[in-house]
């Protein structure tokens, strides 16, 4: 229960979040992390994060650059997204009877489709040094 209530604190701090940039932010939350992403370029985007793995014993909070392929792969509809990036923060082991506490540093890739101008589904694959392989699947909101 103190894992669940944990994720859920920072699913609501990522969500309450108010961040102004000129090109479009995106909320993604999902079945195990949040993040709130924050452009830079017309193709790259940094993002605070929050995730967890399957199991639910590994909180690594961190932040994640993904750069999008849209332009490189001539994808002309908004609907999709392409992207891959890397990921750094501490992951925090909420299991029994263990200490592996450590920086966390991994690698992504993964893809979106917008069903309207506003909402739309991720599926994100990857993975860390610390947690193992994780991966995501959510929804994204266009703010």
């Amino acid at each position: 229960m103190k894992k669940i209530t944990l994720l859920l604190l920072f699913v609501l701090m990522f969500a309450t979040t108010s961040m102004y940039s000129q090109a479009r932010t995106e909320l993604n939350f999902g079945i195990i992390g949040a993040n709130y992403e924050i452009p830079v370029s017309d193709d790259i985007t940094i993002a605070p994060f929050a995730g967890t793995n399957l199991d639910l014993d590994w909180l690594t909070l961190g932040v994640k650059a993904n750069y999008y392929f849209d332009n490189l792969f001539d994808l002309t509809d908004d609907a999709w997204d392409v992207y891959g990036g890397a990921g750094a923060g501490y992951a925090f082991y909420n299991g029994d009877g263990n200490d592996d506490n450590d920086l966390d540093i991994g690698l992504h890739v993964g893809g979106r489709w917008f069903w309207n101008d506003k909402w739309g589904i991720y599926l994100e694959f990857g993975g860390g040094n610390t947690q193992g392989a994780t991966g995501g699947l959510g929804l994204t909101v266009k703010l």
